[in-house]
């Protein structure tokens, strides 16, 4: 038996159908000429067709399936999803695409930005010959660029220092192309030691660790100049209140 579920943003998981010898049963009356399903058991693969999409139809959807288990017991499994967005605007893929490269003590930090592509669907992953890496790999959150409608990425690989001179690759997967940067290319470009936050850490999200930086330096001053004001302030009722009294 394999099931259909559609997922809204911040909502729970709704049923949309489910597939049974052939048979396809809907949940909703209203919906059932909207949906065709297409089952191979040979492929091993099943279909959903939504007819004459409409806004409300954006959403995540799911497919899965029960598997028996050990002691008569079932688990469904869920498929990765797939993510339908409903616009008027057409898709396009990323204007630029680079690796910055940042050395630090006996590691070396690759930076894979990913900038202004819509829409916000896209996966980004790192290889090397071929082979996924998955260690010492972080993903950050799409962000919104200042023009509407343009989404970036960033992603971080850390490597060992002897590492240096292999090939990785900062794989993306759009719906309008795909493309693998490599590591050692011209094209990469090392980071200053003293310029991290002009540099490396000055688009999107990585900007909070320049930030953090300069925020704390701006409260640090900010206090520093409150509390300088405030002891002049005291200073001069000090004097008045003197003046008062001694006259």
């Amino acid at each position: 038996v394999i099931h259909w579920y559609k997922q809204k943003e911040g909502e729970a998981p709704e049923r949309l159908l489910f597939v049974s010898g052939g048979k396809v049963t809907v949940e909703s009356v209203f919906q059932a000429n909207r949906y065709m399903v297409e089952r191979s058991s040979v492929q091993k693969r099943c279909v959903l067709t939504i007819k004459d999409v409409i806004p409300d139809d954006a959403a995540t959807y799911y497919c899965a399936y029960w598997d028996p288990h050990l002691w008569s017991t079932w688990i469904k499994y869920f498929g990765m999803g797939t993510k339908l967005i409903v616009s008027e605007k057409r898709s396009s893929p990323p204007e630029n695409s680079e690796i910055l490269q940042k050395k630090h003590e006996n590691q070396i930090m690759y930076v894979c930005l990913i900038e202004k592509f819509y829409p916000e669907v896209i996966r980004v992953t790192w290889t090397e010959d071929e082979k996924e890496v998955t260690d010492n790999v972080v993903k950050g959150d799409i962000w919104q660029s200042t023009k509407e409608d343009e989404y970036s990425i960033a992603s971080w690989l850390t490597v060992p220092a002897e590492s240096e001179d292999k090939k990785y690759y900062c794989k993306y997967e759009h719906e309008e192309e795909n493309v693998s940067l490599p590591t050692q290319v011209d094209s990469v470009k090392t980071a200053p030691q003293e310029e991290d936050c002009r540099t490396v850490f000055n688009r999107g999200n990585l900007i909070l660790f320049c930030l953090l930086f300069v925020t704390d330096q701006f409260v640090h001053r900010t206090a520093y100049l409150v509390y300088t004001i405030l002891l002049l302030k005291s200073s001069m009722y000090n004097i008045i209140i003197l003046f008062f009294i001694y006259r």
